[in-house]
C-alpha cells in the first residue's frame, strides 16, 4: 500500500481533526481500563464480536484527551478496514506507524490502538518490539481467544494485562435505556417497567446495538452477528470447508445453554469423528460464543474428565437458534447468573453430589470457594424448594466446606430462609442483578 492511501485510511479512523462521536459510558470497563493503562503494560481487550470492545477503546482515548493528551500523540487502527485485507503483516504494522509519525509528528510516545489485532499474522513479534524498546503505548482488541494461546501468551510474558469484555449486563442494560435505580424503594415503584425490561432482556440479550434497533429487526441484526461470529472467526481464520456441521454444533449447544455434555456425545449426536467434534467446539469456545464450566471435583484429572456444561455468551443469540415454543425460562435465568459471575471475577464449577443432586454453580475466587448457588424460577412450589435446597448440606458435606455463603436465585421475592439448620439466602434475580 502505498502512503497516501494508508494515510487517508488513519484519517478516517482517527480523530485529529473533528469531534470523537457520542459514547455510552461503561463505568465499570472504562474506569479498569483507564487503571490498567497506567502500568504501562500492553493492554489487552478481548471478548466476542459486537460486545463493544471499538467502543471501549474510544471510551480510552475521551479519557486520555481528559486527561491532557494531545490528539496528535493518540493512534486508532482499525483492521477490519477491506482496504487492508491484502496487506495483513507485521510490515503493514510498521508502515502505518512510520507514516503515522512522519504526518502527525507526535511530541511523546504515543498511545497506539489496534482493533481486532488477530487479523494480523505474528502481530505479537511487532507489538513485543514497540514494548521493549518503549516506543509506544499499546492497546490491543481481538474477538478470538487464539490471539491469546500459550505461545503467544509465552512471547508476551510478563508483558501483558488483560480485561475480558462481555455483552451488557443487566446492570448495563438499564443504564443504555437511561433507567436508574438509586435505592431498593426505586427497585419496588419501578417493579412492572423492570419486568418489562428483563423479559426484553431475556429475549434478546445484551449486545450493545441491538438496544438501538426496533424490535421487529432485533432478529435480524442477531442473525448477522451469528452468521459475521461463525464465518470471520472460525471458518476464514482455520479455512473449513465442513460450514453446515459447524453450524449444527453451534445451534445445538446456544439453544441449549446451561447443557451437560461430552465429546462423545456431540460425536454421536452429528454423526461425526472424535476429533472434529472435539475441535468445532474448541473453535466455539475460542470464538467467545460459548463457555464451559467443569465439575468440581479436588482431583484434576477428574475434574477433566467428566461431562462440561456449556452456557451461551448471549441469551439473544440462544434465542435466534430455538424452535418455537420452547420453554427455557429456567436454564436462561442460570445463563444469566453465569455470565454476571464471570463478570465480577469468579472462577465457576458446577457440581453432582454422590446421590445425583446438582449444584448449579460453585463460585471459587482467590483459590477459594465463596458461594454455592442455586438458579430456579421459584421456589413457592414445595417439590421445587426441596430439590434445589437438599443439595446444599450434601455438597458442604461431601466437600468438606466451610464459612461458604449459601445463595438461591430466584423471581420470587427476597427472604431469608433455614433449611436443614443452615442459613440460606434466598434472592430474586433482578435485584441480586443491580445490588449485590
Amino acid at each position: 500500500m502505498d502512503k497516501s492511501e494508508i494515510i487517508t485510511i488513519l484519517n478516517e479512523w482517527n480523530y485529529w481533526n473533528r469531534e470523537l462521536p457520542q459514547t455510552k459510558v461503561r463505568a465499570f470497563y472504562d474506569d479498569k481500563i483507564t487503571t490498567l493503562l497506567k502500568y504501562e503494560e500492553i493492554l489487552v481487550i478481548k471478548g466476542i464480536r459486537r460486545s463493544g470492545k471499538s467502543t471501549l477503546m474510544l471510551n480510552s482515548i475521551k479519557n486520555l484527551l481528559a486527561n491532557g493528551v494531545d490528539v496528535k500523540n493518540i493512534l486508532f487502527v482499525n483492521l477490519e478496514d477491506p482496504r487492508f485485507i491484502n496487506n495483513l503483516s507485521t510490515k503493514l504494522l510498521q508502515d502505518i506507524k512510520d507514516i503515522y509519525l512522519e504526518y502527525l509528528d507526535p511530541d511523546e510516545k504515543p498511545y497506539i490502538f489496534l482493533d481486532e489485532i488477530q487479523n494480523i499474522p505474528h502481530w505479537e513479534k511487532w507489538v513485543n518490539k514497540e514494548y521493549e524498546l518503549k516506543l509506544s503505548h499499546i492497546t490491543l482488541s481481538g474477538s478470538n481467544s487464539s490471539m491469546l494461546s500459550s505461545e503467544i501468551a509465552s512471547s508476551l510474558s510478563g508483558r501483558y494485562l488483560q480485561i475480558d469484555i462481555y455483552p451488557l449486563s443487566f446492570k448495563e442494560y438499564l443504564q443504555f435505556k437511561s433507567i436508574k435505580l438509586n435505592t431498593k424503594l426505586d427497585f419496588i415503584e419501578k417493579k412492572i417497567e423492570l419486568n418489562r425490561e428483563f423479559e426484553a432482556y431475556l429475549k434478546y440479550g445484551g449486545f450493545p446495538k441491538v438496544l438501538d434497533y426496533d424490535v421487529a429487526d432485533k432478529k435480524d441484526l442477531l442473525i448477522t452477528y451469528k452468521d459475521s461470529i461463525l464465518l470471520k472467526d472460525i471458518v476464514a481464520r482455520y479455512s473449513l470447508k465442513e460450514f453446515k456441521t459447524l453450524e449444527e454444533i453451534a445451534v445445538f449447544l446456544l439453544a441449549n445453554s446451561g447443557i451437560s455434555q461430552s465429546i462423545n456425545k456431540l460425536k454421536n449426536n452429528f454423526h461425526i469423528s472424535y476429533d472434529m467434534a472435539n475441535i468445532y467446539l474448541e473453535y466455539l469456545i475460542k470464538a467467545y460464543m460459548l463457555f464451559e464450566v467443569p465439575k468440581f471435583d479436588y482431583s484434576l484429572k477428574k475434574q477433566n474428565a467428566n461431562d462440561k456444561k456449556y452456557y451461551s455468551i448471549d441469551l439473544g443469540l440462544s434465542n435466534i437458534m430455538r424452535v418455537p415454543n420452547l420453554q427455557t425460562r429456567g436454564d436462561d435465568l442460570e445463563s444469566v447468573v453465569f455470565l454476571e459471575l464471570l463478570r465480577r471475577g469468579f472462577k465457576v464449577y458446577y457440581y453432582k453430589t454422590s446421590n445425583g443432586l446438582e449444584c448449579d454453580f460453585i463460585v471459587e475466587k482467590d483459590n477459594k470457594i465463596k458461594e454455592l448457588i442455586q438458579v430456579t424460577f421459584s421456589l413457592k412450589d414445595e417439590k421445587t424448594k426441596k430439590r434445589e435446597l437438599r443439595v446444599f448440606s450434601k455438597a458442604i458435606q461431601e466437600l468438606q466446606l466451610k464459612d461458604v455463603t449459601l445463595l438461591v436465585i430466584t423471581e420470587d421475592n427476597s427472604s431469608d430462609i433455614i433449611y436443614d439448620d443452615l442459613e440460606i439466602k434466598s434472592i430474586n434475580i433482578k435485584e441480586w442483578l443491580y445490588f449485590s
